[in-house]
């Protein structure tokens, strides 16, 4: 009855989120004092009532991963524009508005209209992308080896790291 997971995210002293995963056996009461806990000391502890791969966040951060690669692969647009794409578009308002909260904002009459012309196209490959897989036969493995979606001189690795590190301390000043 006490068995249950915790799913931190990195880096956890600035990230607030911890899944709390709960599976069959988990005790509403062991859900509860953990969550309690964790609020406690300053986490944001959310519910996961079923134990699946990724919990919540991993599957949603990589269902849009898969689609950015996707849209890569079949040349739409090059790694730089998904990028700027997300932190200068949709990117800005997650923070304050989650996905669903959109939703109901624009109203889910047009969420369901984006949905009917969208969906049928995005990428439904059930494994990694082909892109991903030859990136990584390559050795093309991201910063660690100077190169993967994008070529990375220690100086700019440098600059990311800082720009991120600097961006969650000022997102955890403003309690946000």
């Amino acid at each position: 009855q006490r068995a249950l997971g915790t799913h931190w995210w990195n880096p956890p002293f600035l990230v607030p989120l911890v899944e709390v995963i709960q599976i069959s056996e988990t005790s509403p009461e062991a859900m509860a004092s953990m969550s309690n806990l964790l609020a406690a000391v300053g986490k944001t502890p959310v519910t996961v009532k079923k134990d699946v791969p990724g919990f919540v966040g991993n599957r949603l951060q990589h269902a849009l991963w898969r689609e950015a690669i996707a849209l890569v692969q079949e040349g739409v647009c090059d790694a730089e524009t998904v990028d700027t794409v997300i932190k200068a578009g949709f990117g800005r308002r997650l923070a304050v508005l989650g996905p669903l909260e959109t939703a109901d904002l624009v109203g889910i009459d047009l969420t369901l209209a984006i949905h009917e012309n969208v969906l049928p196209d995005l990428d439904r490959t059930p494994g990694p992308l082909p892109y991903l897989q030859d990136l990584v036969a390559q050795g093309r493995l991201g910063m660690k080896s100077g190169q993967g979606f994008r070529t990375w001189s220690g100086e700019q690795q440098a600059e990311l790291r800082a720009k991120v590190l600097a961006h969650l301390k000022l997102l955890n000043e403003r309690g946000i």
